[in-house]
């Protein structure tokens, strides 16, 4: 005898149940699932089968139902797929090393094999000021340089192993004269300052103009400045340089600073330079309490030789703090010290993890990244947008930017062998300051950084009581020669820079919505979707007096 298979609205005496029961429609199979799911809209169809109005309503609301259920679905999906991240701050009071600080003196030496040309430029800078502004406007300039020139023939940086070359086949061009542009509608008190570029057939041609004539000259000068040095040898020998030269007293955590404390290097622009803790690995930068007393402390030369003037306006000593084996851009960031000025400097160390991944491109140490580095210092973003920006210079232009290192086999950019190399620059310059570079997308974030965040005080120092014996100090155990008036500050300075409170704020990446927490939601929903449909089953077998 077969089993009877279920079916009908009022049920039957149970039949013994094979292993695999088959029904004898679609609709018998249908009915069967209607009646035994806990969803209640299913139920509703077939206890109104009878009345198509109900079918037809409890049809939609179950449509909708699982459309809603379905369209959150895809809400979490996408808000999963794209990748957000929430940010997560703790602190971290252990002890830490002290941060590598780079000092510059601002003073950029001459070079003899170029002292000639150097000198033409200056005229040519005088010339240019007195066709801005007037003669008064250049006199000051032209007795600095009647003074380089008498101190260059005991002071210029001689290279006896270069004295058989020569630079007198360059010559200064005078097809980059600054011009002032008048804005017709603007009125005579309203103009700009720049020199024309063109292209090597001498079309497309621009100018690079400013609104200050001030700003105008200064980039005329560097743009003149770097054709110039671009003139010396690769690996010529640098002037040797004494520490004693800018730092009178160094101290750290109330000791003395030893020799193997510092590094020095030349910055063509800000001169001699010195980065103090650079591999932060000697436990003599250990920071272990914060406080002035326990930084670092440095009485610095601060008088301006003024070998070029026209380099830079500032006057003082240039002050960077950073991370350890980094290189400092000193063009970028860091800040100046005045002369005759006390400046205590508080940090605060933060630190930024980046995820990465799906979540944001970001390099451990710059090995996965494209761009080759052209410095010797460990990965961050200005070092591969530097180095990135040089080898596009170098394939477009067919010469390398005089204030980056240059890539294996390149050679500097100077208007005698590439007379448009400035139409080059300067527009390829303009599309990485506009974002409209490759580099960008080749350079990403470290996944690990070190920021620090600084206050800084200044008071006027030493004061008008106190600067005779601390003069005095300074000349019998320093070294000390002032220059200046005994009445005057203008030739040191002195910094203080100390931890502010040794806990450091870290900021962690973390994801939005993990997986766990992605599936976990579904479940819910699903969970949600049928705890109603069950509940609302139940009353309804009550409501209507069915019982199994």
């Amino acid at each position: 005898m077969e089993p009877e298979l279920p079916g009908g609205e009022g049920g039957g005496e149970a039949a013994e149940e094979g292993l695999i029961e088959f029904y004898g429609s679609f609709k018998e199979m249908f009915e069967f699932f209607c009646k035994n799911s806990t969803i209640h809209g299913t139920v509703r169809l077939v206890c109104s089968g009878r009345n198509r109005m109900k079918t037809a309503f409890w049809t939609l609301l179950l449509l909708a139902s699982l459309a809603m259920l379905y369209w959150q679905f895809a809400l979490m999906f996408s808000q999963f797929w794209a990748y957000p991240v929430v940010l997560t701050m703790s602190m971290d009071s252990e002890p830490k090393m002290f941060p590598a600080v780079t000092i510059c003196n601002l003073d950029p030496s001459r070079f003899e094999l170029v002292s000639e040309q150097l000198e033409q430029l200056e005229l040519m800078a005088e010339e240019s000021l007195t066709f801005l502004y007037g003669p008064k406007a250049s006199a000051r300039l032209a007795r600095l340089r009647d003074r380089n020139r008498d101190r260059d023939r005991d002071g210029a940086i001689r290279v006896q192993a270069w004295a058989n070359l020569s630079s007198a086949g360059f010559r200064l061009s005078h097809n980059f004269s600054l011009v002032r542009m008048w804005d017709p509608g603007a009125g005579r008190k309203h103009s700009r300052v720049g020199f024309r570029l063109c292209n090597s057939t001498g079309g497309n041609c621009f100018y690079t103009s400013h609104p200050s004539g001030m700003d105008a000259l200064l980039e005329w000068f560097h743009f003149h400045y770097m054709n110039v040095m671009a003139q010396l040898p690769p690996g010529l020998p640098r002037h040797p340089q004494h520490f004693q030269d800018l730092v009178y007293s160094c101290q750290y955590d109330g000791e003395p600073c030893r020799p193997s404390d510092h590094v020095h290097f030349h910055h063509p622009v800000f001169g001699s330079c010195y980065t103090f803790n650079s591999k932060g690995t000697d436990p003599f930068w250990a920071a272990t309490k914060p406080g002035i007393p326990y930084g670092l402390s440095l009485i610095l030369r601060a008088e301006q030789k003024e070998h070029l003037p026209l380099l830079s306006t500032v006057a003082g000593v240039k002050v960077m703090i950073h991370s350890h084996n980094q290189t400092p851009f000193l063009e970028h960031e860091g800040f100046h010290i005045r002369p005759g000025i006390a400046t205590t400097i508080g940090i605060r160390q933060d630190q930024v993890n980046r995820l990465g991944g799906n979540y944001g491109r970001c390099t451990t140490d710059g090995a996965d990244v494209a761009v080759e580095l052209l410095y010797n210092n460990s990965y961050t973003l200005q070092a591969c947008l530097h180095s990135c920006f040089q080898r596009a210079m170098v394939q477009r232009c067919g010469c390398g930017y005089f204030y980056y290192p240059l890539p294996a086999g390149a050679r500097y950019c100077d208007y005698s062998r590439q007379p448009a190399w400035g139409h080059c620059f300067y527009q390829l310059y303009s599309r990485l300051r506009n974002h409209r570079l490759d580099c960008f997308q080749h350079c990403p974030k470290p996944c690990r950084e070190s920021l620090y965040k600084v206050s800084a005080g200044t008071a006027k120092w030493p004061s008008a009581k106190s600067q005779d014996w601390v003069r005095q100090a300074l000349r019998h155990q320093n070294g000390y020669n002032s220059s200046s008036s005994s009445s005057s500050r203008r030739d040191i300075a002195k910094v203080t820079i100390f931890y502010r409170q040794l806990s450091s704020q870290a900021v962690h990446e973390a994801p939005l919505l993990s997986e766990n927490l992605l599936l976990g939601a579904c479940d819910w929903l699903w969970f949600c979707f049928f705890l109603l449909g069950n509940t609302s089953h139940r009353s309804h077998m009550l409501k209507y007096g069915w019982e199994e």
